[in-house]
């Protein structure tokens, strides 16, 4: 059933209900209208762009410094400024915007949360209707929720600051049409959390805050500069209300963090190190570069000098321009076993004091079973200071693209290539099931994790690598373990939830996408076609 809102060109594939007409209300709808006519042509000329940008690098071209904009990088000047409730973000959590989670995220020993709607939700209509319920209601301060054995979940006096990640710019949001065409999602995202919150927001002495992710190019943040001086200029609001944080998490754009900033300079309150991401950015971007072959996932961390040079490089770009440069994921779980979780804490904890010392004003992590041991690092070098805008690290050496662009040494091995077929095709069920972000053997996996898992075996397949133990990486190879796999799975999780689960259909998208010729760029775009 398809139902079209009288005076706009959207066209809805879905009926309303109470909770959809809670959140499209005639205003709201108007609005998104206005976002999607207005800035969807451009967003698909950027698209087309990436495309093109990404032939060139398949052809032999390696990403480097942009000399045309080298004014940029060169000259003196600062982002606009950063809100007094954002001057302190020394440990962010971050999750799906499902309604019990924000709940226990916002109540966490935290300072930020970011509610996400894009890498850990699955974006099943349902869930993105109402994550954005959810999030008003947080906003309101009228979030409760009741489990099913009648334990109630509310919020706490003074909960985190809240932070909206939309959609990448790639990612539809198929429910939606204009022209014909799917909308973009993260218009969809930012366009209703900014209407039905701005005000209240604003009231509280807070803004309307977002995360950005899946940037490639300074292009692409002057488009959404663009989405928000428009938006700013519609609801008669100053230039600089509306504050993001833009993910530096694909190859590309570490190489346009000064312009990244500067195009957004009004709006932008810092950068991030969204680690997994990046990796698998590394390994999509140089797919067809046989020299920059990553080896086991699990062997790929920030201490490998390509990843240490992108994290340094952060920290003393954004710095220099007065903006926030946060650190990346633990993606570890607690365990009730107590040597496993001494264990897991002294992990996070070595890492997060590598971070801290380096400069990062502050880090993120998945489980609030974490923010303790987290937050008593930063605490520990920040001291009475609330962030460390003032580390400059003006005696680093310049970082080179080379430096940046250094093949990571490491084993491929078969145990390695298993645990990715076992992790990729758990959380490839999960997430066609509906559920983006899920505990797998002690971490918290989101797409990211996934994306590096599969990439990993198609470029090894691709490039004839060996394994460790001198078997080379083949499709029938790679067939035959995820079959053997899949039974492993199988025996893990009981015949039952097996059986009622989505095992068969999963296996036979991580195949698909493993074997296929071409590296297909997001197992998201397929896996949404098989999402409610």
């Amino acid at each position: 059933m398809t139902q079209q809102i009288v005076g706009t060109e959207l066209t809805f594939t879905q009926g309303f209900t109470a909770a959809e007409r809670q959140v499209l209300t005639d205003d709201a709808v108007e609005f998104l209208a206005e976002l999607v006519s207005k800035f969807t042509p451009q967003r698909n000329k950027l698209l087309a762009a990436r495309a093109c940008w990404q032939q060139k690098i398949d052809q032999g071209d390696l990403p480097g410094f942009i000399s045309e904009t080298t004014s940029i990088r060169e000259s003196e000047w600062k982002i606009l400024g950063i809100p007094d409730d954002l001057r302190d973000r020394r440990v962010e959590i971050t999750g799906p915007v499902e309604r019990k989670m924000v709940i226990n995220a916002l109540n966490a020993n935290v300072k930020v949360f970011m509610a996400d709607f894009e890498d850990s939700l699955a974006p099943s209509w349902d869930k993105v209707i109402e994550g954005q319920i959810n999030l008003h209601d947080a906003v309101n301060g009228t979030i409760s929720y009741t489990n099913e054995a009648g334990k109630i979940y509310q919020l706490k006096p003074n909960p985190a600051v809240l932070i909206a990640r939309v959609r990448g710019l790639h990612l539809p949001e198929k429910h939606v049409q204009w022209q014909g065409e799917a909308i973009p999602g993260g218009l969809f995202d930012f366009a209703l959390y900014f209407f039905h919150n701005y005000r209240q927001l604003l009231e509280k002495g807070s803004g309307p805050y977002f995360y950005l992710p899946k940037t490639q190019s300074w292009q692409e943040a002057a488009w959404w500069s663009e989405v928000f001086s428009f938006t700013e200029d519609r609801f008669d609001l100053p230039r600089g209300t509306i504050k993001a944080t833009v993910l530096i998490e694909t190859l590309p754009a570490v190489f346009q963090m000064d312009e990244i900033l500067y195009h957004l300079r009004d709006h932008i309150v810092g950068l991030n190190c969204g680690r997994w991401d990046y990796i698998f950015s590394y390994i999509k971007t140089l797919k067809n570069h046989a020299d920059r072959v990553l080896p086991d996932r699990q062997s790929v961390t920030m201490d490998k000098s390509f990843l240490s040079a992108y994290s340094r490089l952060l920290i003393k770009t954004c710095h220099k321009r007065g903006a926030f440069a946060m650190g990346g994921m633990a993606a570890f779980i607690p365990s009730k076993d107590a040597e496993k979780n001494a264990w897991v804490l002294n992990k996070v904890r070595a890492d997060k004091e590598l971070e801290a010392n380096n400069g990062h004003d502050g880090t993120w992590v998945a489980h609030p079973g974490l923010a303790d041991t987290v937050m008593e690092v930063f605490s520990r070098v920040l001291g009475e200071r609330r962030n460390q805008l003032e580390v400059l690290r003006e005696s680093d050496a310049p970082i080179s693209a080379a430096q940046l662009l250094e093949p990571c040494d490491g084993e491929r091995t078969e145990a390695g290539m298993r645990a990715n077929i076992r992790v990729a095709v758990q959380y490839i069920e999960a997430w066609i099931s509906g559920n983006g972000c899920v505990p797998i053997y002690g971490l918290m996996e989101d797409a990211a994790t996934a994306e590096i898992s599969r990439t990993s075996i198609w470029q090894w397949i691709h490039h004839e690598k060996s394994l460790s133990d001198g078997q080379l990486v083949t499709k029938a190879l790679f067939r035959k373990m995820l079959a053997e796999e899949v039974l492993v799975i199988q025996e893990e999780l009981g015949e039952q939830r097996f059986s009622h689960g989505r095992f068969t259909e999963a296996a036979r998208l991580m195949e698909k996408i493993t074997v296929s010729d071409e590296l297909i760029d997001f197992l998201t775009l397929p896996g949404y076609e098989l999402l409610a």
